[in-house]
């Protein structure tokens, strides 16, 4: 993990790497988890904001997202999106390749692909951050950096931001974190029964 290159600014930061380890270990060490998140996109060619909130249940490489306006299960090898306003399921293969942070990916997507650079500490809402500043080692990602807080204590993801290259914000927090939630693996699969008159959409 020891990246050593030319300029100070891009180097891997030991000491972010050693926080990240602690988290990486971490979050391992958990069968499952349950997170409730808030996110918030600011868009700068309009200058508008808008806020969406949820909940992510992970299972290994298994998890279940739910948002206002849609549902997004997988067990890892078949990924289900249901689009509420529409009752409609969109039926896909798992793709290896991520261009983003999303609430499925926050908790471990630091582990590889990054230099990164510790920024210090705060406190937010009483509870002591652990700063780190993510940047990607692949220019052509359509982000420039990420700002993640760490809570210090019990050693998560507690709240990302990503800067793309458009100029646009977006902000994921989380506001309730369970470690070890009680889950069953049917979470992680569409059951039509539970939607009734669902369209069915297969694009594998």
């Amino acid at each position: 993990l020891c990246l050593l290159v030319i300029n100070s600014y891009s180097q891997t930061d030991p000491k972010a790497q050693e926080i990240l380890k602690g988290v990486s270990a971490k979050y391992k060490s958990y069968k499952s988890l349950t997170a409730s998140f808030k996110l918030n996109l600011l868009d700068k060619k309009t200058n508008k904001a808008q806020n969406q909130t949820g909940t992510v249940t992970l299972k290994g490489n298994m998890y279940h997202l739910t948002m206002a306006d849609q549902e997004v299960m997988s067990d890892g090898k078949v990924m289900w999106t249901f689009l509420k306003e529409s009752n409609e399921v969109q039926i896909s293969e798992v793709e290896e390749k991520s261009d983003g942070l999303s609430p499925t990916t926050i908790f471990t997507m630091y582990e590889k692909g990054f230099k990164t650079k510790y920024k210090g500490d705060k406190t937010e809402n009483g509870n002591m951050m652990q700063q780190i500043e993510l940047f990607p080692e692949d220019n052509k990602k359509n982000y420039i950096k990420i700002l993640i807080n760490i809570n210090k204590k019990d050693k998560y993801v507690n709240s990302a931001t990503v800067y793309d290259k458009n100029g646009n914000i977006y902000a994921y927090s989380i506001t309730k974190f369970t470690p070890n939630a009680v889950v069953t693996d049917d979470m992680f699969t569409f059951n039509k029964a539970k939607y009734p008159g669902v369209e069915i959409v297969d694009l594998r």
